[in-house]
Protein backbone atom coordinates (compact mmCIF):
# COMPACT_ATOMS: atom_id res chain seq x y z
CA UNK A 1 0.00 0.00 0.00
CA UNK A 2 1.18 3.79 -0.62
CA UNK A 3 1.69 6.12 1.89
CA UNK A 4 -1.36 7.56 3.45
CA UNK A 5 -1.56 11.55 3.76
CA UNK A 6 -4.68 14.06 4.76
CA UNK A 7 -5.81 16.11 1.64
CA UNK A 8 -5.13 18.82 4.00
CA UNK A 9 -1.58 18.55 4.18
CA UNK A 10 -0.92 18.52 0.72
CA UNK A 11 -1.64 22.68 0.82
CA UNK A 12 1.60 24.50 -0.48
CA UNK A 13 2.99 21.17 -1.16
CA UNK A 14 5.41 22.16 -4.37
CA UNK A 15 4.54 20.43 -7.63
CA UNK A 16 7.87 19.86 -8.95
CA UNK A 17 9.07 18.25 -12.80
CA UNK A 18 11.04 15.64 -12.67
CA UNK A 19 13.86 17.87 -14.25
CA UNK A 20 14.10 19.66 -10.77
CA UNK A 21 11.99 22.58 -11.74
CA UNK A 22 9.43 24.05 -8.79
CA UNK A 23 6.58 24.79 -11.16
CA UNK A 24 4.13 26.28 -8.10
CA UNK A 25 2.64 25.26 -4.97
CA UNK A 26 -1.10 23.41 -4.58
CA UNK A 27 -3.77 25.44 -3.27
CA UNK A 28 -6.57 23.01 -3.47
CA UNK A 29 -7.38 19.89 -3.80
CA UNK A 30 -10.12 18.54 -6.16
CA UNK A 31 -12.01 15.34 -5.96
CA UNK A 32 -14.42 12.89 -7.95
CA UNK A 33 -16.72 11.95 -4.89
CA UNK A 34 -18.12 9.41 -7.37
CA UNK A 35 -15.29 7.95 -8.59
CA UNK A 36 -13.74 8.39 -4.70
CA UNK A 37 -10.31 10.07 -6.29
CA UNK A 38 -8.68 13.00 -6.58
CA UNK A 39 -8.84 14.53 -10.07
CA UNK A 40 -6.28 17.31 -9.50
CA UNK A 41 -5.16 20.56 -8.13
CA UNK A 42 -5.99 24.27 -8.00
CA UNK A 43 -2.41 26.04 -7.80
CA UNK A 44 -0.77 29.08 -6.17
CA UNK A 45 2.09 30.75 -7.89
CA UNK A 46 5.55 30.02 -5.65
CA UNK A 47 6.63 33.23 -4.30
CA UNK A 48 5.64 34.89 -0.99
CA UNK A 49 3.15 37.15 -2.56
CA UNK A 50 1.58 34.89 -5.47
CA UNK A 51 -1.50 34.59 -5.76
CA UNK A 52 -3.83 31.65 -7.55
CA UNK A 53 -2.74 30.55 -10.92
CA UNK A 54 -5.03 30.09 -13.95
CA UNK A 55 -3.93 26.88 -14.79
CA UNK A 56 -4.21 23.44 -12.46
CA UNK A 57 -3.26 20.16 -12.41
CA UNK A 58 -5.29 17.58 -13.84
CA UNK A 59 -4.32 14.11 -11.96
CA UNK A 60 -3.54 12.52 -15.68
CA UNK A 61 -0.45 14.78 -15.62
CA UNK A 62 0.64 13.97 -11.78
CA UNK A 63 4.05 11.35 -12.05
CA UNK A 64 3.69 10.72 -8.44
CA UNK A 65 1.92 12.69 -5.23
CA UNK A 66 4.86 11.75 -2.50
CA UNK A 67 5.44 13.16 1.28
CA UNK A 68 7.41 15.60 0.41
CA UNK A 69 6.21 16.97 -3.32
CA UNK A 70 3.93 16.58 -6.07
CA UNK A 71 5.70 15.59 -8.97
CA UNK A 72 4.98 16.22 -12.97
CA UNK A 73 6.92 15.44 -16.11
CA UNK A 74 6.78 18.77 -16.95
CA UNK A 75 4.59 22.13 -16.94
CA UNK A 76 3.01 20.94 -20.70
CA UNK A 77 -0.19 19.32 -18.51
CA UNK A 78 -1.54 21.85 -16.98
CA UNK A 79 -4.89 22.80 -17.96
CA UNK A 80 -7.70 25.52 -17.34
CA UNK A 81 -8.73 26.03 -13.84
CA UNK A 82 -12.04 26.21 -14.86
CA UNK A 83 -11.93 23.39 -16.43
CA UNK A 84 -10.54 21.25 -13.65
CA UNK A 85 -13.05 22.07 -11.29
CA UNK A 86 -16.22 21.60 -13.42
CA UNK A 87 -18.84 19.56 -11.88
CA UNK A 88 -16.23 18.49 -8.74
CA UNK A 89 -15.75 19.38 -5.60
CA UNK A 90 -12.47 21.52 -4.33
CA UNK A 91 -11.61 20.19 -0.27
CA UNK A 92 -12.27 23.07 1.17
CA UNK A 93 -15.56 24.30 -1.15
CA UNK A 94 -17.78 20.80 -0.21
CA UNK A 95 -15.79 18.46 1.45
CA UNK A 96 -14.60 19.72 4.81
CA UNK A 97 -17.21 20.09 7.22
CA UNK A 98 -19.73 18.00 5.79
CA UNK A 99 -22.36 15.40 7.87
CA UNK A 100 -20.97 11.86 7.37
CA UNK A 101 -23.96 9.03 7.90
CA UNK A 102 -24.30 5.86 7.19
CA UNK A 103 -26.50 4.19 4.68
CA UNK A 104 -28.27 2.78 8.10
CA UNK A 105 -29.12 6.37 9.23
CA UNK A 106 -26.53 6.90 11.99
CA UNK A 107 -24.67 9.96 12.08
CA UNK A 108 -21.19 9.65 12.40
CA UNK A 109 -19.91 13.09 12.61
CA UNK A 110 -18.32 15.77 10.80
CA UNK A 111 -15.14 15.79 7.87
CA UNK A 112 -12.22 17.32 9.27
CA UNK A 113 -10.18 15.92 6.41
CA UNK A 114 -9.64 13.47 3.80
CA UNK A 115 -7.98 10.72 3.78
CA UNK A 116 -6.03 9.72 0.06
CA UNK A 117 -3.08 7.32 -1.28
CA UNK A 118 0.08 8.75 -2.33
CA UNK A 119 2.16 7.28 -5.27
CA UNK A 120 0.34 7.18 -8.19
CA UNK A 121 -3.43 6.15 -6.85
CA UNK A 122 -4.92 9.18 -5.90
CA UNK A 123 -7.82 7.62 -4.24
CA UNK A 124 -9.70 8.82 -1.44
CA UNK A 125 -9.65 6.04 1.11
CA UNK A 126 -11.25 7.88 4.48
CA UNK A 127 -12.13 10.26 6.08
CA UNK A 128 -10.85 11.97 9.49
CA UNK A 129 -13.72 13.16 11.19
CA UNK A 130 -15.25 14.86 14.58
CA UNK A 131 -17.32 12.17 15.84
CA UNK A 132 -20.29 12.34 16.88
CA UNK A 133 -21.24 11.78 20.84
CA UNK A 134 -23.25 9.16 19.96
CA UNK A 135 -20.64 7.55 17.41
CA UNK A 136 -17.72 7.68 19.65
CA UNK A 137 -19.01 8.91 23.37
CA UNK A 138 -16.40 11.10 25.27
CA UNK A 139 -16.19 14.73 26.92
CA UNK A 140 -18.50 17.19 25.48
CA UNK A 141 -15.75 20.11 25.39
CA UNK A 142 -13.67 17.50 23.40
CA UNK A 143 -14.73 16.16 19.90
CA UNK A 144 -13.20 12.63 19.73
CA UNK A 145 -11.58 12.49 16.31
CA UNK A 146 -11.56 9.21 14.55
CA UNK A 147 -10.55 8.07 10.80
CA UNK A 148 -13.28 5.95 8.99
CA UNK A 149 -12.71 4.13 5.27
CA UNK A 150 -14.69 5.29 2.57
CA UNK A 151 -15.92 1.75 2.07
CA UNK A 152 -17.30 0.37 -1.17
CA UNK A 153 -19.34 3.08 -1.91
CA UNK A 154 -19.65 6.45 -1.43
CA UNK A 155 -22.83 9.17 -1.92
CA UNK A 156 -22.36 12.44 -2.01
CA UNK A 157 -25.86 14.42 -1.60
CA UNK A 158 -25.39 18.11 -0.88
CA UNK A 159 -23.15 18.34 2.05
CA UNK A 160 -23.47 15.09 3.20
CA UNK A 161 -21.60 11.90 2.53
CA UNK A 162 -23.25 8.72 3.21
CA UNK A 163 -21.07 5.90 3.83
CA UNK A 164 -21.93 2.04 4.12
CA UNK A 165 -22.41 1.06 7.29
CA UNK A 166 -19.45 -2.23 7.46
CA UNK A 167 -17.23 0.68 6.44
CA UNK A 168 -17.37 2.64 9.94
CA UNK A 169 -17.40 -0.06 12.28
CA UNK A 170 -13.91 0.15 12.40
CA UNK A 171 -12.37 3.37 13.22
CA UNK A 172 -8.67 4.42 14.64
CA UNK A 173 -7.75 7.81 16.35
CA UNK A 174 -4.75 8.14 14.36
CA UNK A 175 -3.30 7.77 10.84
CA UNK A 176 -0.64 5.43 11.11
CA UNK A 177 -3.71 3.24 13.19
CA UNK A 178 -6.25 3.70 10.55
CA UNK A 179 -3.07 2.71 7.51
CA UNK A 180 -2.87 -0.77 9.36
CA UNK A 181 -6.77 -0.79 9.88
CA UNK A 182 -7.05 -0.34 6.14
CA UNK A 183 -4.26 -3.25 5.56
CA UNK A 184 -6.10 -5.62 7.55
CA UNK A 185 -9.91 -5.35 7.02
CA UNK A 186 -11.30 -7.18 3.79
CA UNK A 187 -13.35 -5.27 1.59
CA UNK A 188 -12.45 -1.77 2.96
CA UNK A 189 -11.42 -0.22 0.08
CA UNK A 190 -9.07 -2.55 -2.45
CA UNK A 191 -10.41 -4.51 -5.40
CA UNK A 192 -13.24 -2.35 -6.87
CA UNK A 193 -11.76 1.21 -6.38
CA UNK A 194 -8.94 0.17 -8.90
Amino acid sequence: MNELMGARSLTTRPVVTLGGDAVAHVKDTVFDSAAGRITGFTLSGRGLWSGPMKEGLPWSAVHALGHDAVMVRDRRGLVSTALLTVHRETLRGRLLGANVVTDAGTEVGTVLDVVVEGGTGGRVVGFRVAASRRFAPGPARHRRKVYVARGQTLTVAGRALVLPLDAVRHVADDLSGFTALLGGVPGSWRGSLS
